[in-house]
Protein backbone atom coordinates (compact mmCIF):
# COMPACT_ATOMS: atom_id res chain seq x y z
CA UNK A 1 0.00 0.00 0.00
CA UNK A 2 1.50 3.36 -1.11
CA UNK A 3 0.47 6.62 1.13
CA UNK A 4 -0.81 9.14 -1.14
CA UNK A 5 -1.45 11.39 1.47
CA UNK A 6 -0.78 12.57 5.33
CA UNK A 7 -1.54 15.54 7.14
CA UNK A 8 1.34 15.21 9.25
CA UNK A 9 3.38 17.33 7.05
CA UNK A 10 0.21 19.94 5.80
CA UNK A 11 -0.30 23.25 8.34
CA UNK A 12 -2.86 22.55 10.52
CA UNK A 13 -5.19 25.45 8.29
CA UNK A 14 -4.59 23.74 5.37
CA UNK A 15 -5.00 20.14 6.61
CA UNK A 16 -9.11 19.90 5.90
CA UNK A 17 -9.35 21.46 2.67
CA UNK A 18 -6.02 19.38 1.41
CA UNK A 19 -7.55 15.80 2.62
CA UNK A 20 -10.88 16.55 1.40
CA UNK A 21 -9.13 17.14 -2.04
CA UNK A 22 -7.54 13.74 -1.75
CA UNK A 23 -10.26 11.82 -0.81
CA UNK A 24 -12.86 13.04 -3.80
CA UNK A 25 -10.18 12.29 -5.84
CA UNK A 26 -9.14 9.00 -4.15
CA UNK A 27 -12.49 7.68 -2.47
CA UNK A 28 -15.29 9.02 -4.12
CA UNK A 29 -16.80 12.65 -4.42
CA UNK A 30 -18.46 13.84 -1.15
CA UNK A 31 -19.19 16.92 0.87
CA UNK A 32 -17.67 16.85 4.84
CA UNK A 33 -18.38 18.53 7.94
CA UNK A 34 -15.41 17.39 10.25
CA UNK A 35 -15.77 17.87 13.73
CA UNK A 36 -12.33 19.95 14.64
CA UNK A 37 -11.14 21.94 11.54
CA UNK A 38 -8.23 22.95 13.44
CA UNK A 39 -7.11 19.67 14.59
CA UNK A 40 -8.03 17.69 11.57
CA UNK A 41 -5.48 14.07 10.68
CA UNK A 42 -6.04 11.62 8.32
CA UNK A 43 -4.19 9.31 6.05
CA UNK A 44 -5.17 7.90 2.92
CA UNK A 45 -2.75 4.90 1.38
CA UNK A 46 -4.07 3.03 -1.64
CA UNK A 47 -3.00 -0.04 -3.48
CA UNK A 48 -4.65 -3.28 -5.62
CA UNK A 49 -4.88 -6.91 -5.93
CA UNK A 50 -5.90 -8.38 -8.89
CA UNK A 51 -9.01 -6.00 -10.74
CA UNK A 52 -9.76 -4.98 -6.62
CA UNK A 53 -8.60 -1.37 -5.83
CA UNK A 54 -7.63 -0.99 -2.19
CA UNK A 55 -8.10 2.80 -0.84
CA UNK A 56 -7.68 2.75 3.50
CA UNK A 57 -8.05 5.51 5.38
CA UNK A 58 -7.84 7.39 8.56
CA UNK A 59 -9.48 10.26 9.84
CA UNK A 60 -10.64 12.42 12.63
CA UNK A 61 -14.45 12.43 13.57
CA UNK A 62 -16.39 13.75 11.22
CA UNK A 63 -19.76 14.06 8.97
CA UNK A 64 -19.96 12.54 5.10
CA UNK A 65 -22.48 13.02 2.57
CA UNK A 66 -22.77 11.56 -0.67
CA UNK A 67 -25.36 13.25 -2.52
CA UNK A 68 -27.55 12.87 -5.43
CA UNK A 69 -25.33 15.05 -7.60
CA UNK A 70 -22.39 12.70 -6.56
CA UNK A 71 -24.08 9.97 -7.50
CA UNK A 72 -25.30 10.99 -10.90
CA UNK A 73 -21.04 11.84 -11.34
CA UNK A 74 -19.84 8.36 -9.55
CA UNK A 75 -17.95 5.87 -11.57
CA UNK A 76 -20.69 3.00 -12.74
CA UNK A 77 -18.42 0.11 -12.56
CA UNK A 78 -17.90 -0.29 -9.14
CA UNK A 79 -19.29 -1.26 -5.94
CA UNK A 80 -17.94 -0.34 -1.93
CA UNK A 81 -17.34 -3.46 0.30
CA UNK A 82 -16.47 -1.37 3.18
CA UNK A 83 -14.25 -3.07 5.86
CA UNK A 84 -13.85 -1.18 9.78
CA UNK A 85 -10.62 -1.90 10.40
CA UNK A 86 -11.07 -0.02 13.94
CA UNK A 87 -12.95 2.50 15.47
CA UNK A 88 -16.11 2.59 14.18
CA UNK A 89 -18.41 4.47 11.90
CA UNK A 90 -22.24 5.12 10.83
CA UNK A 91 -23.58 4.52 7.63
CA UNK A 92 -27.12 4.91 5.97
CA UNK A 93 -28.32 4.17 2.80
CA UNK A 94 -31.28 2.91 0.69
CA UNK A 95 -33.56 3.64 4.10
CA UNK A 96 -31.36 1.37 6.40
CA UNK A 97 -28.72 2.47 8.72
CA UNK A 98 -25.28 0.37 10.12
CA UNK A 99 -22.94 1.07 12.29
CA UNK A 100 -19.47 -0.64 11.46
CA UNK A 101 -17.49 -1.47 13.98
CA UNK A 102 -13.86 -2.20 14.11
CA UNK A 103 -13.84 -6.34 12.58
CA UNK A 104 -17.59 -5.80 10.23
CA UNK A 105 -18.13 -5.07 6.69
CA UNK A 106 -20.58 -3.76 4.20
CA UNK A 107 -21.64 -2.82 0.78
CA UNK A 108 -22.06 0.57 -0.48
CA UNK A 109 -23.25 1.79 -3.81
CA UNK A 110 -21.62 5.13 -5.26
CA UNK A 111 -24.80 5.40 -7.34
CA UNK A 112 -27.06 5.61 -4.43
CA UNK A 113 -26.86 8.89 -2.09
CA UNK A 114 -25.34 7.56 1.51
CA UNK A 115 -23.82 9.02 4.50
CA UNK A 116 -21.53 8.56 7.12
CA UNK A 117 -20.74 9.59 10.42
CA UNK A 118 -16.88 8.79 11.26
CA UNK A 119 -16.34 8.74 15.15
CA UNK A 120 -12.64 9.30 17.24
CA UNK A 121 -9.84 6.64 15.83
CA UNK A 122 -11.76 5.36 12.45
CA UNK A 123 -9.76 3.87 10.15
CA UNK A 124 -11.16 2.17 7.25
CA UNK A 125 -10.41 -0.18 4.38
CA UNK A 126 -12.50 0.29 0.70
CA UNK A 127 -12.28 -2.13 -1.62
CA UNK A 128 -13.56 -1.09 -4.88
CA UNK A 129 -14.99 -4.28 -6.54
CA UNK A 130 -15.74 -4.30 -10.25
CA UNK A 131 -19.54 -3.70 -10.06
CA UNK A 132 -19.74 -6.90 -13.09
CA UNK A 133 -17.93 -9.15 -10.58
CA UNK A 134 -20.59 -8.59 -8.19
CA UNK A 135 -23.84 -8.63 -10.02
CA UNK A 136 -22.70 -12.31 -11.45
CA UNK A 137 -22.35 -13.80 -8.21
CA UNK A 138 -25.47 -11.69 -6.33
CA UNK A 139 -27.45 -10.37 -9.31
CA UNK A 140 -29.15 -7.03 -9.45
CA UNK A 141 -30.26 -6.07 -5.96
CA UNK A 142 -30.22 -2.78 -3.89
CA UNK A 143 -31.72 -4.55 -0.84
CA UNK A 144 -28.13 -5.73 -0.36
CA UNK A 145 -26.46 -2.36 0.81
CA UNK A 146 -26.01 -1.38 3.97
CA UNK A 147 -26.16 -4.79 5.18
CA UNK A 148 -24.01 -5.68 8.12
CA UNK A 149 -21.51 -8.65 7.84
CA UNK A 150 -19.94 -9.80 11.15
CA UNK A 151 -17.77 -12.76 12.23
CA UNK A 152 -21.13 -15.10 13.31
CA UNK A 153 -20.95 -17.41 11.14
CA UNK A 154 -17.11 -19.60 10.62
CA UNK A 155 -17.38 -18.83 7.15
CA UNK A 156 -18.09 -15.08 7.59
CA UNK A 157 -15.06 -14.81 9.81
CA UNK A 158 -13.02 -16.25 7.00
CA UNK A 159 -14.49 -13.24 4.90
CA UNK A 160 -13.53 -11.03 7.43
CA UNK A 161 -9.92 -12.00 7.83
CA UNK A 162 -9.13 -12.61 4.80
CA UNK A 163 -10.91 -8.74 3.66
CA UNK A 164 -8.68 -7.85 6.57
CA UNK A 165 -5.25 -9.04 5.28
CA UNK A 166 -6.04 -7.38 1.46
CA UNK A 167 -3.82 -4.45 2.14
CA UNK A 168 -0.86 -6.47 3.57
CA UNK A 169 -1.36 -9.00 0.39
CA UNK A 170 -1.08 -6.11 -2.43
CA UNK A 171 1.98 -5.94 -4.71
CA UNK A 172 3.51 -8.26 -2.37
CA UNK A 173 2.75 -11.45 -4.83
CA UNK A 174 2.46 -12.56 -8.55
CA UNK A 175 -0.29 -11.03 -10.32
CA UNK A 176 -1.42 -14.62 -10.67
CA UNK A 177 -1.53 -15.54 -7.04
CA UNK A 178 -2.99 -11.85 -6.54
CA UNK A 179 -5.16 -12.67 -9.44
CA UNK A 180 -6.88 -15.73 -7.91
CA UNK A 181 -6.87 -14.10 -4.11
CA UNK A 182 -9.05 -11.18 -5.11
CA UNK A 183 -11.27 -13.82 -6.86
CA UNK A 184 -11.54 -16.10 -3.60
CA UNK A 185 -12.18 -12.78 -1.79
CA UNK A 186 -15.30 -11.85 -3.55
CA UNK A 187 -16.47 -15.13 -3.41
CA UNK A 188 -16.86 -14.70 0.19
CA UNK A 189 -17.52 -11.38 0.50
CA UNK A 190 -20.70 -11.79 -2.20
CA UNK A 191 -21.51 -14.87 0.03
CA UNK A 192 -21.80 -13.07 3.41
CA UNK A 193 -23.52 -10.41 1.80
CA UNK A 194 -26.15 -12.67 0.78
CA UNK A 195 -27.10 -14.48 3.76
CA UNK A 196 -27.45 -11.59 5.30
CA UNK A 197 -31.02 -11.43 3.72
CA UNK A 198 -31.81 -15.02 5.13
CA UNK A 199 -35.01 -15.18 6.62
CA UNK A 200 -36.73 -12.12 4.68
CA UNK A 201 -38.51 -11.88 1.43
CA UNK A 202 -36.81 -10.18 -1.55
CA UNK A 203 -36.46 -10.29 -5.39
CA UNK A 204 -33.44 -12.13 -5.09
CA UNK A 205 -32.35 -14.94 -2.12
CA UNK A 206 -29.10 -15.45 -1.44
CA UNK A 207 -29.28 -19.16 -3.61
CA UNK A 208 -27.45 -17.57 -6.59
CA UNK A 209 -24.52 -16.28 -5.25
CA UNK A 210 -24.32 -19.82 -2.82
CA UNK A 211 -24.91 -21.64 -6.02
CA UNK A 212 -22.16 -19.82 -7.60
CA UNK A 213 -19.65 -20.12 -4.89
CA UNK A 214 -20.42 -23.88 -5.15
CA UNK A 215 -19.95 -24.26 -9.02
CA UNK A 216 -16.40 -22.16 -8.19
CA UNK A 217 -15.47 -24.56 -5.83
CA UNK A 218 -16.34 -27.83 -7.48
CA UNK A 219 -14.38 -27.20 -10.36
CA UNK A 220 -11.08 -26.14 -8.17
CA UNK A 221 -11.41 -29.13 -6.30
CA UNK A 222 -11.19 -31.49 -9.90
CA UNK A 223 -9.12 -29.11 -12.37
CA UNK A 224 -6.31 -31.76 -12.43
CA UNK A 225 -9.16 -34.48 -13.69
CA UNK A 226 -8.20 -34.51 -17.32
CA UNK A 227 -11.38 -36.24 -18.19
CA UNK A 228 -13.01 -33.56 -16.81
CA UNK A 229 -16.91 -32.73 -17.85
CA UNK A 230 -19.63 -30.01 -17.60
CA UNK A 231 -22.03 -33.03 -16.41
CA UNK A 232 -19.40 -33.66 -13.47
CA UNK A 233 -19.34 -30.24 -12.10
CA UNK A 234 -23.11 -29.73 -12.14
CA UNK A 235 -23.34 -33.25 -10.24
CA UNK A 236 -20.90 -31.98 -7.81
CA UNK A 237 -23.39 -29.38 -7.43
CA UNK A 238 -26.46 -30.92 -7.51
CA UNK A 239 -28.28 -28.63 -10.40
CA UNK A 240 -28.64 -29.14 -14.32
CA UNK A 241 -25.85 -28.22 -16.39
CA UNK A 242 -28.15 -25.72 -18.48
CA UNK A 243 -29.03 -23.51 -14.60
CA UNK A 244 -25.63 -23.80 -13.87
CA UNK A 245 -24.11 -22.20 -17.56
CA UNK A 246 -27.23 -19.82 -16.80
CA UNK A 247 -25.79 -18.40 -13.92
CA UNK A 248 -22.30 -18.80 -15.53
CA UNK A 249 -23.32 -16.56 -18.23
CA UNK A 250 -24.12 -13.77 -16.07
CA UNK A 251 -20.12 -13.26 -15.94
CA UNK A 252 -19.71 -14.25 -19.82
CA UNK A 253 -18.20 -17.66 -19.23
CA UNK A 254 -19.84 -21.27 -18.99
CA UNK A 255 -18.85 -24.44 -17.16
CA UNK A 256 -15.68 -25.61 -19.45
CA UNK A 257 -14.92 -21.61 -20.23
CA UNK A 258 -14.43 -21.44 -16.53
CA UNK A 259 -12.75 -24.90 -15.94
CA UNK A 260 -9.74 -23.48 -19.02
CA UNK A 261 -9.33 -20.19 -17.38
CA UNK A 262 -8.40 -21.53 -13.66
CA UNK A 263 -6.58 -24.32 -15.37
CA UNK A 264 -4.49 -21.82 -17.28
CA UNK A 265 -4.36 -19.69 -14.38
CA UNK A 266 -2.77 -22.36 -12.40
CA UNK A 267 -0.20 -23.34 -15.16
CA UNK A 268 0.83 -20.01 -15.12
CA UNK A 269 0.73 -19.64 -11.59
CA UNK A 270 3.35 -23.01 -11.53
CA UNK A 271 5.39 -21.41 -14.43
CA UNK A 272 6.32 -18.23 -12.51
CA UNK A 273 7.23 -19.77 -9.22
CA UNK A 274 10.51 -20.27 -8.49
CA UNK A 275 9.73 -23.09 -6.41
CA UNK A 276 8.56 -25.23 -9.43
CA UNK A 277 11.41 -23.69 -12.08
CA UNK A 278 12.47 -27.43 -12.01
CA UNK A 279 9.29 -28.45 -13.43
CA UNK A 280 9.12 -28.88 -17.53
CA UNK A 281 6.17 -27.14 -18.92
CA UNK A 282 4.38 -30.67 -20.26
CA UNK A 283 4.51 -31.61 -16.79
CA UNK A 284 2.89 -28.61 -15.02
CA UNK A 285 0.34 -28.81 -18.33
CA UNK A 286 -0.37 -32.42 -17.88
CA UNK A 287 -0.78 -31.83 -14.25
CA UNK A 288 -3.69 -29.20 -14.39
CA UNK A 289 -5.53 -32.06 -16.69
CA UNK A 290 -4.49 -30.81 -20.19
CA UNK A 291 -4.47 -33.64 -22.73
CA UNK A 292 -2.79 -31.83 -25.58
CA UNK A 293 0.08 -29.53 -25.28
CA UNK A 294 -0.57 -27.85 -28.68
CA UNK A 295 -4.09 -27.45 -27.61
CA UNK A 296 -2.36 -25.78 -24.07
CA UNK A 297 0.13 -23.40 -25.41
CA UNK A 298 -2.40 -22.19 -28.04
CA UNK A 299 -4.73 -20.89 -25.20
CA UNK A 300 -1.91 -20.02 -22.82
CA UNK A 301 -1.13 -17.61 -25.64
CA UNK A 302 -4.34 -16.25 -26.07
CA UNK A 303 -4.80 -15.74 -22.76
CA UNK A 304 -1.81 -13.70 -21.47
CA UNK A 305 0.27 -13.11 -25.03
CA UNK A 306 3.44 -15.46 -24.47
CA UNK A 307 3.74 -18.89 -25.06
CA UNK A 308 4.60 -20.90 -22.24
CA UNK A 309 7.97 -21.46 -22.17
CA UNK A 310 8.42 -17.65 -22.51
CA UNK A 311 6.10 -17.32 -19.36
CA UNK A 312 8.51 -19.74 -17.62
CA UNK A 313 12.36 -17.97 -18.98
CA UNK A 314 11.06 -14.74 -18.16
CA UNK A 315 9.83 -16.23 -14.60
CA UNK A 316 13.83 -17.63 -14.73
CA UNK A 317 15.33 -14.42 -14.97
CA UNK A 318 13.80 -12.32 -12.68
Amino acid sequence: MQTVFTTDQVHARDRFDYWHSVACQRIVEHETIPADRLNFGASIEVGGLGNLELVQFHNSPMRVSHTLAHSDRARSDQLFVCYQVSGSVFMAQNAREVTLSAGNLTLIDPLLPYDCRFFDGSKTLVVKVPRLELRARLGRNRELVARLVRPIRLDDSLTLTLTAMLPSLAANMAPVTEEMVGNHAVDLIALSIARTLDGETVRVSSSKAILLARIRTAIEARLTDSNLHAQDIADAVGISVRYANELLSAQDTSIMQLVLARRLARCRYALEDPDQAHRTVSEIAYGWGFRDLTHFGRKFKAAYGITPSECQMLARRM
